[in-house]
């Protein structure tokens, strides 16, 4: 089962990609601020990560946190990274644009994938957000991308199951509908029974204390909802490896 199912790893970082390959991910969507729900990775991320990496990567665009309205200049700034995560050897590229009345925007969305032609598109979940999923579903169909990520428009997988089902048969094969969201060790085996699904994505983080010895508890980054400031949330290849097995099923 493993061989037949494309893993793809959400990471975050050069080492994080490295550990999802060493753990037999077969493609890593490599983003910054996971946290954020992954934003566009720095050009210095993509361009190391293509020289240590023997895999796939998917880079995000996606310019800010939040909804997925943009503004022109935010616009402008896809338009860019897209390019530039082409030229700095991207195997593909993410990313979702939504309308303020929750369907695809549509002509944003076909003039970035004019742009990152010839590699594949994955729309990523924005998807989760539009207002009808099966109008979304026919209008990136329509609009050639190659593939959606989606939770079933739930919190995760295992809850929106039956959407994703409904996505897979209504696709047929015209694009990938490929699930992700919350999937873990204990969940991978029943959503692998549960859906005809080619590709898997899912992130596999752990909690690791930072190597500062010296801290200063007086002192944080952001603002006062964040992340503990001298922890770390790292991907191990013991983790994604424990997931795939359990994929196996």
């Amino acid at each position: 089962m493993p061989n037949e199912i494309v893993f793809e790893v959400c990471v975050d970082s050069v080492d994080a990609a490295v550990a999802a390959e060493r753990g037999g991910a077969h493609r890593v969507e490599l983003c910054s601020d996971l946290l954020e729900g992954g934003l566009t990775p720095s050009h210095g991320t993509l361009e190391v990560a293509r020289k240590r990496l023997g895999i796939k990567i998917m880079s995000m665009v996606r310019p800010r946190g939040g909804d997925f309205c943009y503004s022109e200049a935010e616009f402008d700034v896809m338009r860019h990274d897209v390019a530039a995560a082409k030229a700095l050897g991207a195997d593909g590229i993410v990313l979702g644009l939504l309308n303020p009345d929750g369907t695809v925007d549509r002509k944003r969305t076909e003039e970035l994938v004019a742009i990152a032609r010839p590699l594949p598109v994955t729309f990523h979940r924005a998807f989760d957000m539009t207002r009808d999923p099966f109008e979304a579903l026919d209008t990136l169909i329509e609009l050639g991308v190659d593939r959606v990520l989606t939770s079933g428009q739930e919190p995760t997988v295992l809850e929106g199951i039956d959407l994703i089902a409904a996505l897979v048969e209504r696709a047929a094969g015209r694009i990938i509908v490929m699930p992700g969201g919350g999937i873990t060790e204990r969940t991978a085996p029943k959503i692998v029974r549960a859906l005809k699904v080619s590709e898997m994505h899912f992130a596999a983080l752990e909690p690791e204390n930072g190597r500062m010895q010296y801290r200063n508890p007086r002192v944080y980054m952001g603002g006062t909802l964040r992340p503990p400031e001298y922890t770390l949330e790292v991907t191990r290849p013991e983790g994604v490896a424990a997931i795939i097995a359990a994929a196996a099923v």
